[in-house]
């Protein structure tokens, strides 16, 4: 797995608390998606389950770990839903737990890692609740998760919270330089756009995803002097929906920030003429009306299944043209 040079801080900071012995055996980890709380996590379960760490690393040639680099440990559990499903349900939680109060395989540490724990069903939680409470002896669980609110109150109360920030943007950038180089106003919008994840941002210029936003932006740049929302309907009912009107929703805030002449702030730097647009054709009332309305339309396309996403869409954008006075 790859390592990232804004982990190194707060790795450190996480194994000196387990070796001093105040680390818990439950961790949840906060991170906005694309920062590398999978890595860092796989690093700790690694230091967790190594038979003859060498100070803050794990040694790497003991048995454990070159089990563990060879993806098969057996005192190494990973809870993840199954191909095809979009939540983990109760049944792999109870087989993890079940195993966990046998003894350990290898005579050391068992670790369940747990990437997406928002993923989690309620039964499955509840499941997890009493072994979070009472774990077996020498057991962790690192869970990692990008909305704390999703997760019942009492499973949060049972783990050790800790935020893994965004690095600093100039560190970001310059993680994006080695990796891409090219303009570095796009590197900059595309590390805004994703709160300061480098991995992210990083995904988001990749010649097709960076072509389908400019795609959206001209779309945009055209309907508004048109006053003809549907043009965006083309570029909008995709089935990767709730990141472009992430796009959307960017612009409309970057266009209320214009407006309060916080231009430096702006997220969508390589966009700066359709930002003023928008802050020249809507009132600050209508662009916050419009984005709450885009927000609660993601919300649905997300949380509703078999929702109809081109009728919601289309309802949406006549909304809007009837906001903006555009409709007869």
């Amino acid at each position: 797995m790859n390592w990232y040079p804004w982990l190194n801080t707060p790795y450190r900071h996480l194994v000196g608390q387990y070796a001093a012995g105040r680390g818990h055996h439950a961790l949840l980890v906060h991170a906005v998606p694309g920062n590398g709380d999978a890595a860092l996590l796989y690093a700790l379960g690694r230091w967790l389950i190594c038979q003859q760490r060498k100070g803050e690393k794990s040694c790497g040639e003991c048995h454990s770990c070159r089990l563990m680099l060879a993806g098969n440990h057996p005192d190494y559990h990973i809870l993840a839903p199954e191909k095809g499903k979009s939540s983990l349900g109760v049944e792999p939680v109870r087989q993890v737990i079940e195993i966990l109060y046998s003894h350990a395989q290898q005579g050391g540490a068992k670790v369940v890692w747990l990437s997406q724990a928002e993923l989690l069903t309620e039964a499955a939680a509840n499941a997890l609740l009493k072994t979070l409470e009472e774990p077996p002896a020498n057991t962790y669980f690192l869970l990692g998760c990008s909305d704390p609110s999703r997760l019942l109150a009492t499973l949060r109360s049972r783990c050790f919270y800790w935020h893994l920030a965004s690095p600093d943007e100039q560190l970001g950038l310059r993680w994006l330089d080695r990796q891409n180089g090219g303009d570095p106003i796009v590197r900059l919008t595309a590390l805004r756009l994703h709160g300061g994840a480098p991995i992210a941002a990083e995904a988001l210029l990749k010649l097709e995803q960076w072509q389908q936003r400019a795609s959206l932006c001209n779309a945009l740049s055209a309907a508004l002097p048109q006053c003809d929302m549907l043009m965006l309907l083309p570029v909008l009912n995709h089935d990767d929906v709730a990141e472009r009107l992430h796009w959307l929703c960017a612009l409309l805030l970057d266009a209320l920030k214009w407006q309060q002449g916080a231009a430096s702030y702006v997220m969508n730097q390589d966009q700066l003429m359709l930002v003023q647009q928008l802050a020249q054709r809507l009132s600050s009332s209508s662009l916050q009306q419009i984005m709450q309305k885009w927000l609660n339309c993601r919300h649905q396309l997300l949380s509703i299944s078999g929702v109809n996403r081109e009728l919601l869409l289309t309802e949406q954008l006549l909304s809007w043209e009837q906001m903006i006075g555009c409709a007869p």
